[in-house]
């Protein structure tokens, strides 16, 4: 009888076969597998029933010799057992648990035990005092599982063994001296193997193939399973490829550990060498005289700084707080950087240092007029402001804020302001500004801490009393970092300010004496209780003459020297400037126009630099085409349009003001009402109480009576893909439908602006000044204007009102009447005569 795997069973069940066989293959069946192995029966040296020591750690392999240390236990017992009974011949098997379980009952260890284990046989056994087993065994040959039980506490296996048969051949002999020679590889970076690697090559078991690959793996650290594989590898080629796979990769993982090794002690031997140099440099300095203690030398710097100082209580107490805990602590500790950092922001904030207010009204107009050109209002605010500081002493309790389009000037006013009151500047914007830690400052805990904005401002002014610009308020955003605008509310309120606790700082800091400026384009996106705190003051923008002006004294003398010329190589005229201005640019401030004058310097440098003119250069009206290009801006056809239905109307933007038209057309089918022009909810609201405040007085209006029946009105603002929205544009849009019913034309020189109620009420609007700036530019000579607003018409000055006509009312009738009833045209008369 024979005993053998068989290969038809899917689940790898074990099983006996029973096979005919004659005298001499008594004892061996050739394995259909591998030429190079068999399986064979227990020999009288090996029994067929072997007790099983599960392993779930590596397995073992045939060869060499190993410990085993057990405590006082079931194992020990049953080894102790099998080397006292003789017919048991000290052999032990062990078989590779496949995985890791929770629970480890006998149930599971045996349904997860490998089918191809190793027997070994008990050399010797010790045992001491304290109970615990000393085993020596060695692995003998490899053995397949046939049936496997459990008795009382025991695994019993009734087994096959597998012998190994070496057959000469090329590729074996390949592999062979590939293995060898890794091995040698791995004594020079390990040494802890070479001592065995020399033991085994001595005993000249090195020839063996198989041995030589079980013995290789034993010294990997490959993963159990990895291991249970070669072990299971009866095919001697595929036994040698997968040891000399995991040789490669041992060899490979130790030589990137030497280079880590090597690396690291480099790198330790430098920082010791560095401590070393550095312990002698102290002493030789100690014997010199030259050594300083670091901490007092640092205390020594911080109270020559508090000497200058003129500190609060509270300061000086958190001051010397800090200098008693810098003493005791070790420069190389990290509490020692923070406190450190500390102090060097406290001892350097500007505490009673202050400049002196130069409060001289006059000098301070001489240098607004030198440095801007126009805005008489403004200027005039702002020498009130100096003038009231003059007799008070002092310039505190007023914040100011600079409401108006990009490119006024609401910047270079502040600079202006500080040159004025001879002060120092320093301008910091808020546009997207998202964190309030921006404003009071990090907490001290976290690491990279700063003091906020207003605090390292102060620090690089050096004066408690600077002016300081916040650029673009009203871009102030919130996240979840918090709300930088609600930070500011206690830097801008005059009754809070005195004591200013920045976050970092933790001590309260008197900013009653800066002078806060802001700028905002428009107001309505600042929040209302920040607003609350300033004062206002509103830049509309310039006109065309101011601008004229304004390019002619400031912008091209600033920007020659930039560009490389001087007065004597170029010259602008006067028509050529204007046309700048309402060619290229029209709108309210003046960066347009400043660019535009850079462009024609451009030019007029490069030909200068390649020598094609060599004489005075005059700019003129003419030859600005061929500088710039075609102008980016026309009359609008608009405005030459006499037809009904068509009326200019005013508006306000961020960008200053704007004329407006409104088309009203009549289509005759089905009634009602379309508006267009991508109108806000606004705009759509005065629309419809346009059309019902025609609608029901039409006869008032002498509108046909079924004009409305018959007709439905369409509505058009173009520019259609600029958004609009307001108010102002009711009577603007009454008289577009009352100018297309009765088929009559409004003039073309004539603006209007103004809310319409249901009733015919006409209400104020805001931005006055920018509309009248608007309509200037536009040619027009009359304006319509509520009558509430007549007040605000009249503070626009001389320059921006000249050849303008205002026609105020206060009720819808009163246009109707000015504009349909002849009353205009009367008006035109009499003032030309």
């Amino acid at each position: 009888m024979g005993i053998k795997r068989d290969k038809t069973n899917s689940k790898e069940d074990f099983i006996i076969v029973e096979k005919e066989t004659d005298n001499s293959e008594k004892n061996k069946i050739n394995s259909k597998e591998n030429s190079e192995t068999e399986i064979i029966l227990a020999s009288d040296m090996l029994p067929e029933d072997i007790l099983i020591l599960p392993q779930q750690d590596k397995p073992i392999f045939p060869g060499p010799i190993f410990p085993m240390i057990l405590p006082t236990g079931d194992t020990a017992e049953q080894i102790k057992e099998i080397y006292e009974d003789k017919e048991k011949k000290n052999i032990l098997g062990f078989l590779y648990v496949k995985g890791e379980h929770e629970s480890n009952t006998a149930d599971i260890v045996i349904k997860n035990m490998s089918k191809i284990g190793s027997v070994a046989r008990i050399m010797t056994i010790k045992s001491d005092k304290t109970g615990i087993t000393q085993v020596f065994l060695q692995g003998i040959q490899r053995f397949e599982v046939l049936q496997i039980k459990k008795e009382e506490k025991k695994i019993i296996a009734h087994v096959a063994y597998i012998k190994e048969i070496y057959v000469e051949d090329e590729e074996v002999k390949a592999m062979t001296l590939g293995i060898m020679n890794t091995l040698r590889e791995i004594m020079k970076n390990n040494p802890i193997f070479s001592e065995e690697i020399k033991m085994f090559l001595s005993r000249g078991t090195w020839d063996n193939a198989g041995i030589l690959a079980d013995f290789a793996v034993t010294l990997t650290t490959a993963s159990g399973k990895e291991l249970q594989e070669v072990l299971e590898c009866i095919d001697i080629k595929k036994r040698l490829e997968k040891a000399l796979f995991l040789l490669r990769k041992e060899l490979d993982l130790n030589q990137l550990k030497e280079k880590i090794t090597h690396q690291i002690e480099e790198k330790i031997t430098k920082q010791q060498r560095d401590f070393f140099l550095r312990e002698q440099l102290k002493v030789i300095k100690n014997e010199l005289g030259l050594e300083k203690d670091q901490t007092a030398e640092e205390v020594g710097k911080y109270e020559k700084r508090i000497a200058k100082l003129k500190l609060s209580k509270e300061a000086t107490e958190k001051i010397n707080e800090e200098m008693e805990r810098i003493k005791i602590l070790s420069p190389q500790s990290p509490e020692y950087a923070v406190s450190k950092n500390y102090l060097d922001w406290l001892t350097a904030l500007p505490w009673g240092t202050t400049t002196k207010d130069k409060l001289d009204v006059e000098a301070a107009r001489k240098i607004l007029d030198k440095d801007h050109y126009g805005l008489d209002d403004v200027k005039k605010r702002i020498l009130e402001f100096i003038g009231v500081s003059k007799l008070r002493g002092t310039v505190e309790g007023s914040i100011l804020c600079f409401i108006g389009p990009p490119g006024v000037g609401k910047t270079s006013l502040g600079r202006s302001i500080a040159h004025a009151l001879g002060r120092k500047f320093f301008r910091f914007s808020l546009g997207g500004m998202r964190d309030e830690a921006e404003i009071k400052g990090h907490r001290r805990t976290y690491i990279g801490a700063l003091p906020g904005k207003i605090i390292q401002t102060l620090k690089t002014t050096g004066t408690q009393n600077p002016v300081i610009m916040l650029d673009e308020i009203d871009k102030v955003g919130a996240s979840y970092r918090g709300d930088p605008a609600s930070a500011l509310l206690e830097v801008l309120d005059p009754e809070q300010n005195s004591t200013f606790i920045d976050h970092y700082l933790d001590v309260a800091f008197d900013l009653s004496k800066v002078m806060f400026i802001a700028t905002a384009n428009v107001p309505d996106t600042i929040p209302e209780a920040l607003l609350d705190r300033m004062e206002t003051i509103r830049i509309a923008g310039y006109i065309t003459p101011e601008k004229t002006e304004i390019a002619k004294r400031h912008l091209i003398t600033r920007l020659l020297p930039k560009h490389g010329l001087t007065k004597k190589d170029v010259t602008f005229t006067k028509g050529a400037i204007r046309y700048l201005i309402d060619g290229y640019a029209r709108e309210a401030g003046v960066r347009a126009l400043e660019k535009a004058i850079k462009g024609c310097l451009r030019k007029i440098a490069t030909m200068k630099a390649e020598g094609k003119t060599k004489d005075k250069y005059l700019v003129k009206i003419k030859n600005i085409e061929e500088l710039l290009g075609r102008p980016k801006f026309n009359d609008d056809i608009m405005m030459k349009q006499h037809q009904s239905g068509v009326v200019m109307g005013l508006a306000w933007t961020s960008l200053g003001g704007t004329v407006l038209f409104i088309e009203a057309i009549a289509i005759p089918g089905k009634k009602g009402l379309q508006q267009t022009g991508k109108l806000g909810d606004v705009m759509i609201e005065s629309s419809s109480i346009a059309f019902s405040f025609v609608h029901s007085n039409a006869s008032k209006f002498k509108i046909e009576k079924d004009f409305f029946e018959h007709n439905s009105i369409h509505l058009h603002v173009p520019a259609g893909a600029t958004p609009k929205d307001g108010p102002s544009a009711g009577v603007t849009m009454t008289t577009a439908l009352i100018s297309r019913a009765t088929k009559s034309i409004v003039p073309t020189h004539l603006a209007m602006t103004g809310e319409l109620t249901l009733t015919g009420n006409v209400l104020p609007v805001g931005g006055i000044r920018e509309k009248m700036i608007a309509a200037k530019k536009a040619k027009v000579k009359d304006v319509i204007l509520p009558s509430l607003n007549q007040k605000d018409f009249e503070e626009i000055p001389e320059t921006v009102r000249s050849g303008l006509h205002p026609h105020y009312v206060s009720h819808y009738k009163e246009i109707y009447s000015l504009l349909f009833e002849e009353k205009l045209k009367k008006i035109r008369k009499k003032r030309e005569s």
